[in-house]
């Protein structure tokens, strides 16, 4: 088996309410306890910028930026995360970060000291996931929540998605555009819709594939019965379509695009196409949509669904990807709190948990390491929980 995906020391400089940080770890998983406010969730936001995208809080990159206290106002300088781990390919080092608050836009990144190419890059080293409070609403909140946190699961098994999700942004864009200021030149438009079939029905793909990969791992693992088993399908975009190839669902996609640009320019936006999909999540069990589940239930069906996509990405790439587990033992009792920690040890992963209390990872004993979080500083907990 590859050795572990792990971080073995973060260097944080002006970021959030950290001036600076030097934390130097091991391969086992990581717990940051102390009290809200104190910059466990900055951390955790940190380190999910090891990967492409705006992070577990898609803050702009320029609100990142330490601001002093004393001052009250935002330094000119910007910020730098600076990480050395194990990863995919071997030791690496990876740094990210902006020189100021006017490049809040966009962010630069390096590879054991060489600028990348682009962000995706870093999906050669590691794959992270996260799950965080504000997740708690997935399941009945706006449907472009739960494509982004698809998007997301479908990226760390398929580095390409990012990129075709992008490009399919823009095209559609220019598309919308072109029809709200009445230029409906056949020419520009079909070349923009011919992008927008190829980019769309390969997300769906991408998506559709992922979707039912999980839903096979879920409906064979029963090693998550301690977390309530979800099924998982997608609808909205040629799902229901049961076509037998890409070129007869771009042939459909492009049929859609073309008789609908009068219904288009009238709305100001594309009606139909994969940023349409919509996640559907059931309670197997109980044959009750997540939506109309308990809150309880709601948080252990996402647990369970981020924990099988783990399983998934280890299976598929060889290694399962970093954990960001932000106040994941709040609302579970002493047996799953228990229960989830030995999932997480058998997934042969880093994890990074956060809570205000450390006794709530007790039984999580020598298979981590605690830091406390006060105020911008971390240090070694001293007082570690018993086994």
């Amino acid at each position: 088996m590859a050795p572990t995906v792990h971080i073995e020391r973060l260097k944080l400089t002006g970021f959030r309410n950290y001036a600076s940080l030097s934390l130097e770890l091991d391969a086992r998983h990581v717990v940051l306890a102390g009290d809200n406010g104190a910059g466990k969730t900055n951390l955790m936001e940190a380190l999910s910028l090891l990967t492409p995208g705006r992070g577990m809080r898609r803050a702009p990159y320029g609100d990142l930026i330490r601001t002093s206290p004393e001052a009250g106002s935002t330094p000119a300088s910007g910020f730098s995360i600076f990480a050395s781990l194990e990863g995919m390919a071997g030791p690496v080092d990876i740094g990210t970060g902006i020189d100021s608050a006017e490049d809040g836009g966009s962010r630069r990144v390096r590879i054991n000291g060489a600028a990348a190419r682009a962000t995706d890059d870093l999906l050669e080293h590691l794959r992270l996931l996260w799950l965080t409070p504000a997740m708690d609403g997935l399941f009945t909140g706006a449907a472009g929540d739960r494509r982004r946190f698809l998007d997301r699961l479908v990226l760390s098994v398929d580095p390409a998605h990012g990129g075709r999700a992008l490009n399919y942004e823009r095209a559609m864009r220019s598309r919308n555009r072109l029809l709200s200021e009445g230029r409906a030149d056949p020419t520009w438009l079909d070349g923009l819709e011919a992008q927008m079939t190829e980019l769309g029905v390969a997300m769906a793909m991408a998506r559709n594939e992922v979707v039912s990969l999980l839903s096979d791992l879920i409906e064979s693992n029963t090693t998550h019965s301690v977390f309530p088993a979800a099924t998982v399908r997608l609808e909205g975009f040629l799902e229901d379509e049961a076509l037998a190839s890409a070129s007869d669902m771009e042939a459909a996609f492009a049929g859609m695009l073309a008789s609908g640009r009068r219904r288009d320019a009238a709305a100001g936006r594309t009606l139909s196409g994969p940023h349409r999909s919509d996640l559907i999540v059931h309670h197997r069990a109980k044959g009750m949509p997540a939506a109309l589940s308990s809150t309880g239930e709601q948080k252990a069906l996402l647990i369970g669904i981020v924990l099988g996509h783990a399983q998934l990405v280890r299976a598929m790439t060889g290694h399962a990807p970093i954990l960001l587990l932000d106040e994941i033992a709040a609302h579970l009792d002493e047996g799953r709190r228990a229960a989830l920690f030995d999932l997480i040890e058998a997934l042969e992963c880093q994890a990074f948990m956060t809570g205000t209390d450390a006794s709530m990872f007790a039984s999580l004993g020598p298979r981590g390491q605690i830091f406390r979080v006060s105020e911008g500083r971390v240090t070694p907990y001293k007082d570690e929980p018993a086994d």
